[in-house]
């Protein structure tokens, strides 16, 4: 093995699907507590809510698929100026796997895709 630090994986799941032993670190990534959901439920996952999108981005985008690119393009940008957000995924990726989670019904454009990718640069 080489004397470079493992990667770890980042993965996407919505947060109503069952956890596994292969999550690793679980962050819930919403900036809204999911629906139907309860606290108990999510024990053990951190809820860094101020790492979502704002609400007026998140309402813009609307998730249309139209609004895709552009959305990104905010999203990162909103992200480079909240590192400090983001601190406790890049510590748990030192150390483990970690999982997003979302309520997002369309996790492939969804912010959690843009937050994958953004950390996956810092990494």
């Amino acid at each position: 093995m080489s004397s470079q630090r493992a990667k770890f994986e980042i993965r996407i799941k919505r947060v109503y699907e069952k956890s596994s032993p292969n999550d690793g670190a679980r962050f819930l990534v919403d900036g809204l507590w999911p629906r139907g959901v309860a606290k108990s439920s999510l024990k053990g996952v951190e809820w860094i809510k101020d790492i979502a999108p704002s609400a007026a981005l998140r309402k813009w985008f609307d998730h249309d698929p139209e609004k895709w690119e552009e959305f990104q393009k905010r999203y990162r940008a909103e992200l480079s100026q909240n590192s400090a957000a983001a601190k406790s995924l890049l510590e748990a990726l030192q150390k483990s796997d970690v999982t997003l989670l979302t309520a997002t019904h369309d996790v492939e454009i969804s912010h959690a895709m843009v937050l994958r990718d953004f950390l996956k640069r810092k990494t």
